[in-house]
This record gives structure tokens, sequence and C-alpha cells, in this order.
């Protein structure tokens, strides 16, 4: 069977472009990539941290954000446990609500309860 080597990127919907834009950039530092551009007008993004290790692509596309608002289907990794806490202090800084940080099913730290602008929950975890 040939080899997978890992994610190479995740997309989310969204209902305001401009709005999770500036979430994902101010709240979780991610950098703009790419901008999709259909008929004139950005529908798109892609996203990365700075080592270019988490992918991810924002869509446009509000029925989609609406229907999986409060699903919790991603996880990015965070370094080590004591990283999972300088994430939470940041996000308290931010002002930004999350449910803080709970033991993970192997023993590691997880922040949960962080939502982006749309209601989708994002988990910071390290094992």
């Amino acid at each position: 069977m040939p080899d997978l080597s890992g994610v190479h990127h995740v997309k989310l919907p969204v209902a305001d472009l401009d709005r999770s834009r500036g979430w994902y950039t101010s709240v979780l530092g991610l950098s703009v990539d790419i901008e999709f551009t259909e008929d004139g007008v950005v529908r798109g993004l892609a996203l990365s941290d700075a080592t270019g290790s988490v992918r991810l692509a924002l869509r446009l596309d509000p029925a989609r954000a609406q229907a999986v608002a409060g699903f919790d289907f991603l996880a990015l990794a965070v370094p080590t446990r004591d990283a999972v806490q300088d994430w939470r202090r940041r996000l308290d800084e931010l002002g930004q609500p999350h449910g803080g940080v709970v033991t993970g099913h192997k023993g590691g730290s997880v922040l949960v309860g962080l939502h982006d602008p749309d209601g989708i929950e994002i988990r910071l975890y390290a094992d």
C-alpha cells in the first residue's frame, strides 16, 4: 500500500471570510498564504503557522458553517503540556472565552471550548 505522510490541510466553512481571517490571524497567529478568488470575489483563504506545520483553509460557505457550529473536529497539536498552559494564558489575555485545560485520554493536556467566530470548537492538545 502506498504511504501517507500526514494531513496536508483542513478546510473549514465560514460565514464571514473577513471576520474569520481576523480571528485566525490574531488569535491563532496564522498567516494568509493564498486568497482564492472566484468571479472577482475572495471566497477562500489558505493559512499557515510560521513553521508551515499547521495549514488551514477557510471557505466562504455560511450554510455549512452554521451546520457544524459547536462541533469539535479540529484539534491542533501543541508541543508540550506547559505550552497548552501558555495558550490558556494568551487566550485569557485576548479575552477569548474557552473551557479551560482538561486531562486528555492519554494523560496529556487539552484546552477545550475555544470557538472560532462561527462556533467551530478548536482544541489545543499536547500528549
